[in-house]
């Protein structure tokens, strides 16, 4: 099982300026909307179909993560469109939706993830290793590190949107 190491920020604003002089280079923007199938302590099971905003390409994928904070078993592969609609539809919860932009800062490919349901910006970075995590220094623009704050993880945002629509999680 594959490894994934990140590092999580919440971002007070969205980066316009950094973008407009060239500090930040967009290199794609999509939407996601994310569905859990099961949630077992820190273990959880999705889909995703994602929309590249350019050109209206679709993509569908199935995730397994375990484990909690910085780095996290990960298992993720695409699956076909008639499979995500069937399980979406018989789980029958509310998509977490949101806009990605993943871009270059430098040599740092950064991912901003600007949620539609709530008030929440997030700015991810992915590493080869902890060390590289552990070293990394981020600028103060990043804002807040809540790599292992539970109260901003995917699956805890799109728990709550079912408990406010009256739904069971």
């Amino acid at each position: 099982m594959a490894i994934e190491i990140e590092r999580k920020y919440l971002l007070e604003a969205y980066p316009e300026d950094l973008i407009s002089e060239g500090t930040i280079v967009v290199e794609k923007e999509e939407f996601i909307e994310q569905t859990y199938l099961a949630l077992d302590g820190d273990q959880e099971l999705r889909v995703r179909k994602i929309t590249d905003l350019k050109t209206g390409q679709l993509e569908f994928t199935h995730t397994f993560k375990k484990g909690w904070g910085i780095a996290r078993e990960e298992v993720e592969y695409a699956i076909s469109e008639g499979l995500y609609d069937q399980v979406v539809k018989a789980h029958g919860a509310i998509p977490l939706t949101k806009k990605r932009v993943t871009a270059r800062w430098g040599s740092t490919i950064i991912e901003i993830d600007d949620y539609a349901q709530i008030s929440l910006l997030v700015l991810e970075v992915e590493f080869p290793s902890m060390e590289a995590a552990d070293g990394f220094v981020p600028p103060a623009w990043f804002g807040q590190d809540i790599s292992t704050d539970k109260q901003y993880s995917n699956k805890k945002v799109w728990r709550d949107l079912q408990l406010q629509a009256g739904r069971e999680a």
